[in-house]
């Protein structure tokens, strides 16, 4: 347990610039807090001392903001950075040296039993307000774009954006335009674009038949 703790402190110095020490990481950091409390939890639940590890969970949760069920497996050296609102669920798996922003949800849909919630692989990054919702797993090395909503499978190397999510980037090449987490295309705006494009569309055909209509006229005066 000590060289696992001991790992997670080194993870959290090599990746993040603003941690200054071990001493600082250990006594400060919430996201640290939060995987000490659910390394408790999860022995618990292994025990089959659910209640307990319940009630440990939610005591995390209530001093750090980062609420992970008991039952989740959690690898080496996750970074949980600026943790407030994330969520893990039972059946969620994460691997090692991942790193999670705020608000984060690795959640179900609500639709399944059994296996709920993804599997994330190794050395994946996760962007602060993405959800990844359903029962598949997120490839080594994948990165999930902040505001992202992934519902389905991620093949390893991969760069995901969007809502729902799609795949930019592939073990280095460019599957579509990439976008960065800032750089999202706005829903509405499309929308509002679609939608200017067909009433131009409509207002050409309508001034069609007047102009139509204007000659039938003209030429039954002629008669």
């Amino acid at each position: 347990m000590f060289k696992n703790i001991a790992y997670d402190i080194k993870s959290i110095l090599r990746r993040d610039p603003a941690a200054r020490n071990g001493f600082e990481v250990f006594l400060l950091y919430s996201g640290f807090h939060a995987l000490l409390w659910h390394r408790l939890s999860h022995r618990l639940f292994k025990m089959n001392l659910k209640f307990a590890a319940r009630l440990t969970s939610q005591l995390g949760r209530f001093f750090t903001g980062v609420e992970i069920h008991p039952g989740a497996v959690i690898g080496r050296g996750l970074l949980i950075d600026h943790g407030m609102g994330v969520v893990i669920g039972e059946t969620a798996v994460i691997g090692d040296d991942c790193t999670i922003y705020q608000g984060v949800t690795l959640g179900g849909t609500g639709k399944e039993c059994g296996k709920r919630h993804p599997t994330i692989g190794n050395n994946v990054m996760i962007g602060s307000g993405a959800k990844v919702l359903g029962p598949f797993t997120v490839g080594d090395n994948s990165k999930i774009a902040a505001g992202a909503v992934v519902l389905s499978e991620v093949p390893p190397d991969s760069t995901c954006v969007g809502v729902p999510a799609r795949i930019v980037r592939q073990a280095g090449r460019k599957v579509s335009d990439d976008l960065d987490q800032v750089k999202i295309p706005d829903p509405v705006s499309m929308q509002l674009t679609t939608l200017t494009v067909h009433l131009k569309t409509l207002e050409r055909k309508l001034e069609a038949l007047e102009n139509e209509l204007r000659e039938r006229n003209m030429k039954d005066e002629d008669i």
